[in-house]
């Protein structure tokens, strides 16, 4: 599966499709998308989940929630940090047709395949917590074996809140016109450093991790920011650039082929066009190693 023909799709043919799989459908409305940044790709779709979805999916994480980990740089296995002080859990893909319906929602707007996501994360911030600054796409080469680096993040807000918690991205690049969005009174200090999304019930925002050509983008480095009044909840999905339900082969991945249009790119000369993505390094392996014979 071709993903970046289908990255190319999303951004030059974005319009009203309607998909249908077994019992599901989706439909998404382009004219409630709006683009936020470039430097990261960023883009805020109003509306995306129904009050219903919304609070389906804060009532399934209610009984389940843990104190959220993260992964450790080094050895890529989680562990708790002061870095991330919210709670969380996980909900399976095909736990309920709400669920069913939601994955279908966010494969149709994203044009990312379902089995590329990871299970949708709920978390739940109280005051004070927050979430730094940080990357998604990961650092060390246990994480990436499984469906290789994240390439795009879906982060739809479950409730409204009222100060604070927003998502920001410091390390955008800021136009004149969002320069004057920073004078606004209702964003929070650690928001107006940055590139900032309120929190609003039922939307979602989509951003990459990953440059067209594979390559992680450092600006698309974000945070949550303290919840100031009320509490926060969200629902996030991660989408790897490789099928996340593939179960790992026994050279834990490193010799292998990940995507399945790997030897006719070889054959096209991407092994030395593109060796970040199709190669990679020793600590972290590129999707093709197989078919560009580096291993």
């Amino acid at each position: 599966m071709n993903i970046f023909s289908q990255i190319f799709t999303f951004f030059f043919f974005l319009i009203v499709v309607f998909v249908t799989k077994s019992s599901c459908s989706a439909i998404i409305n382009p004219s409630k998308v709006k683009q936020i940044s470039w430097k990261p790709r960023a883009f805020v779709y109003e509306g995306f989940l129904t009050d219903e979805e919304c609070n389906h999916l804060i009532s399934l994480a209610k009984k389940e929630l843990k104190r959220s980990a993260v992964a450790d740089n080094e050895s890529g296995e989680s562990k708790l940090s002061e870095v991330r002080t919210s709670s969380g859990m996980f909900i399976s893909k095909a736990k309920d047709p709400i669920v069913t319906g939601i994955e279908e929602k966010i494969a149709t707007w994203t044009f990312l395949p379902k089995e590329n996501g990871e299970d949708i994360q709920v978390l739940r911030y109280e005051e004070g917590q927050r979430y730094e600054p940080h990357y998604d796409y990961f650092t060390d080469k246990v994480n990436i074996v499984r469906g290789g680096h994240r390439l795009a993040t879906v982060l739809m807000y479950l409730s409204d809140v009222e100060k604070g918690g927003e998502t920001v991205f410091p390390e955008a690049e800021v136009s004149t016109r969002r320069r004057s969005m920073a004078a606004d009174d209702s964003l929070s200090e650690c928001a107006k450093r940055g590139i900032a999304v309120k929190p609003r019930k039922g939307d979602a925002l989509l951003f990459f991790s990953l440059h067209p050509n594979a390559v992680p983008d450092p600006m698309s480095l974000h945070g949550g920011c303290p919840v100031m009044e009320g509490e926060k909840w969200s629902a996030t999905k991660w989408i790897h650039v490789d099928s996340f339900d593939k179960t790992v082969d026994s050279e834990g991945g490193h010799c292998a082929d990940h995507n399945e249009n790997c030897e006719r790119w070889a054959a096209l000369g991407e092994c030395t066009k593109n060796p970040e993505y199709m190669v990679g390094s020793t600590d972290l392996p590129g999707s093709c190693r197989k078919s560009c014979k580096s291993c």
